[in-house]
């Protein structure tokens, strides 16, 4: 079967690594980590656009689009010291949220069969049910914690008469028991919703969610230790979610829901960092980048690096697991070279 390719936009892969096909493992089988395109916004509530989000994070870069991204802070390079492939994009459509949701189940399913880390390009954040589950279907269900960043706690239930939307996949998750309510850290929420009647039910499921206000008042390292010592317990593995809307609209605007007050991206971008330095994540996805918002694709970009610190992390991860010198963010960037 043919690659299908991305479904909007021309036929790029994420920075110019080696594309693959989903229905052909032989394609990937020795991938680390393959980058599956998930291009929905039928899920949205607000403004759409995120279906353009997976064509935008893959380009959204100055350097040359040849496979190779040296990381100064981290010392490798992780499209070259992990074997990374892109598969394209799904096939979603708008009009068919079940049938786009379960094709994409089925998509991540199989690169974590594989033995690679799946890495999804969203997309709005109805994508997180079927990349939690496709992973956790391997992994074992309820053995899969689930760290979120994100404005919203995207726990409703039901939204304009159906359960799935980007406003109610955690709940799916943890209703379908795929992942553990007291297995899920939520981190940057803020802002005016949800109300009172859902947060009773987050906090049934006994749900680990740190507001803005909790965030600057500990500090974000403290509540990060915090949270990772909650995700290792009883779980083999992590699946880390990033919606950009976590960021401060002033430095993500291209996104449907914007909230004020959020983290920056530098915060951002050390958060991904020690989740995928210190933590062993199976699967990760980037959601709700919509272009059609974005200032001279300032989200886009941020998108792109966020996949970038991710890659980098997992990467030096492995190194120092095969014993190399451990990394030591203290050191100076030209020592020893």
């Amino acid at each position: 079967m043919t690659r299908y390719g991305p479904m909007f936009g021309p036929d790029i892969t994420f920075l110019g690594v080696p594309p693959c096909t989903i229905e052909e493992p032989v394609t990937y089988a020795d991938a680390d980590v393959v980058i599956v395109g998930a291009p929905f916004d039928g899920g949205t509530s607000h403004r759409p656009g995120t279906r353009f989000g997976p064509s935008a994070i893959r380009q959204a870069c100055y350097l040359p689009h040849d496979g190779s991204r040296p990381s100064l802070a981290f010392r490798v390079d992780a499209l070259r010291d992990l074997c990374v492939y892109d598969a394209g994009d799904v096939e979603m459509f708008s009009g068919d949220i079940e049938r786009s949701l379960a094709s994409l189940e089925r998509a991540v399913h199989a690169v974590a069969a594989a033995g690679a880390i799946p890495v999804v390009l969203g997309g709005d954040h109805s994508i997180a049910l079927p990349d939690a589950t496709g992973v956790a279907r391997h992994h074992g269900l309820g053995r899969v914690s689930l760290v979120h960043f994100d404005a919203h706690a995207d726990t409703g239930d039901i939204e304009f008469g159906s359960l799935h939307g980007h406003g109610q996949p955690m709940r799916r998750l943890i209703e379908s028991g795929a992942v553990r309510g007291d297995r899920f850290l939520q981190i940057g929420l803020r802002g005016y919703w949800p109300g009172p009647e859902t947060l009773s039910w987050m906090a049934e499921q006994r749900m680990r969610s740190y507001e803005m206000t909790e965030v600057v008042a500990r500090g974000l390292d403290e509540c990060l230790s915090e949270a990772f010592g909650i995700a290792t317990d009883e779980c083999e593995g992590v699946f880390l979610s990033v919606d950009v809307d976590v960021v401060d609209p002033g430095m993500a605007p291209g996104t449907g829901t914007p909230e004020p007050g959020g983290l920056t991206s530098r915060q951002l971008l050390d958060a991904v960092r020690r989740v995928c330095y210190e933590l062993p994540v199976v699967g990760v996805d980037v959601v709700e980048v919509a272009p059609p918002y974005d200032h001279a694709d300032i989200t886009a970009y941020l998108g792109n690096r966020v996949v970038l610190e991710a890659l980098s992390a997992i990467a030096r991860r492995r190194r120092d697991a095969a014993g190399g010198p451990p990394w030591d963010p203290r050191q100076p960037l030209l020592d020893g070279r």
